[in-house]
């Protein structure tokens, strides 16, 4: 699995606006495959479903705070928490399975050119 760091922004405590941040190339994941990238110390999980569906969310069990990131897909939008198989729905963020209740953040994702990138609003 591939990690990437991108650059730290400073946050702006101010209104936040939303804005796009490329995170990876379309070649960089594989079909099925997943990244980890940090935007602003955030980690986000970012999955390929079938090289056209992109989809990313924060990278952390809201159960435990595990790493979904090291977890498997399954049922093409769920992704399992390694730790206690919690399930998430990656289009969503909502929590699907016990013991995880409790939604985490997804991130909309964009691709352009071959270029990933999430929508933040920070």
């Amino acid at each position: 699995m591939l990690r990437t760091t991108l650059y730290k922004e400073e946050r702006h405590n101010k209104t936040t606006m939303s804005r796009l941040v490329k995170v990876a190339e379309s070649k960089d994941i594989l079909m099925g495959g997943k990244i980890i990238v940090e935007i602003d110390g955030v980690e986000i999980a970012v999955f390929n479903v079938d090289n056209e569906q992109y989809y990313a969310v924060e990278d952390v069990c809201s159960h435990d705070g595990g790493p979904l990131g090291e977890g498997e897909l399954i049922d093409t939008y769920q992704v399992e928490c390694p730790r206690h198989g919690g399930r998430f729905d990656i289009r969503t963020g909502q929590a699907l399975v016990m013991p995880a209740f409790e939604a985490i953040e997804a991130f909309p994702v964009t691709v352009q050119n071959g270029d990933i990138f999430l929508t933040v609003d920070w």
